[in-house]
């Protein structure tokens, strides 16, 4: 009996692990999203620079306005960290500092996702006062 194995035999077993379609699907959504919710974006911080700091509080006082506000930065924060992720998980290869890479990315993400979205609330529930 011979002990020969074939290439498919010896390739059997080692494909995905089955979370990778997932997070690609995850990337392309966000990335799409962040295609209208930037132009407005753009148009916005156009309009906005031509007012003063008062209009700007009543602007996104707007319901409308601060919730394409607060989707804005959410996607945003949530595609950088899905593209960070990627990166180190690509190019850094000890363990340890992988680890460390990935939870400072979550972290700042996190983190600056959820300051600037608390404030753009605080001046829309608030009207900007302190």
């Amino acid at each position: 009996m011979a002990s020969y194995r074939t290439p498919l035999s010896r390739a059997r077993g080692l494909g995905a692990a089955g979370h990778g379609v997932g997070t690609w699907l995850g990337e392309r959504v966000g990335g799409i999203a962040l295609v209208p919710l930037c132009l407005w974006g753009v148009f916005a911080a156009m309009r906005l620079a031509a007012h003063d700091y008062a209009y700007a509080v009543q602007w996104v006082a707007q319901p409308v306005n601060a919730t394409l506000l607060v989707l804005l930065f959410a996607v945003s924060f949530w595609h950088m960290h899905d593209g960070l992720r990627v990166v180190v998980e690509d190019y850094i290869h000890k363990t340890l500092s992988k680890a460390g890479l990935l939870l400072l990315n979550l972290f700042v993400c996190g983190l600056a996702g959820a300051l600037s979205i608390l404030s753009i609330l605080k001046v829309a529930f608030s009207g900007g006062v302190s």
